[in-house]
């Protein structure tokens, strides 16, 4: 059975930084492709970054920049990097495995002073 635990939301001032993490198991990690999403209230969830398991990444244009995706394949986890962060950026974000076969319950991250 596949888990994902996303770890690391919270509440942070624009223009602030936050890690997110989200740690798999039950699944041969390092096969598959992982990515973060967000959905904010009253909009549609959305792709923020993913990552091959051969490290290729892709961003939102509304990250590219400020977010940065990574893997450690040896444990199990994949982050994401984000700075710069605005109030827009604010949402429950996500962990997905296999291009969106498997799901994480989610973080809340919320960007206000």
């Amino acid at each position: 059975q596949v888990r994902l635990v996303e770890s690391g939301g919270g509440l942070v001032q624009p223009g602030g930084s936050l890690r997110l993490s989200c740690a798999a198991s039950g699944s041969i990690f390092s096969i598959y492709v992982m990515g973060w999403y967000r959905q904010a209230p009253g909009k549609q969830r959305e792709l923020v970054a993913d990552i091959t398991n051969r490290g290729s990444t892709n961003y939102a244009d509304s990250v590219k920049g400020r977010f940065t995706i990574s893997r450690d394949n040896a444990k199990n986890t994949v982050y994401l990097q984000m700075n710069s962060l605005k109030p827009e950026d604010t949402a429950v974000y996500y962990c997905s495995q296999g291009g969106g076969y498997y799901w994480g319950r989610g973080t809340q991250v919320t960007v206000s002073s």
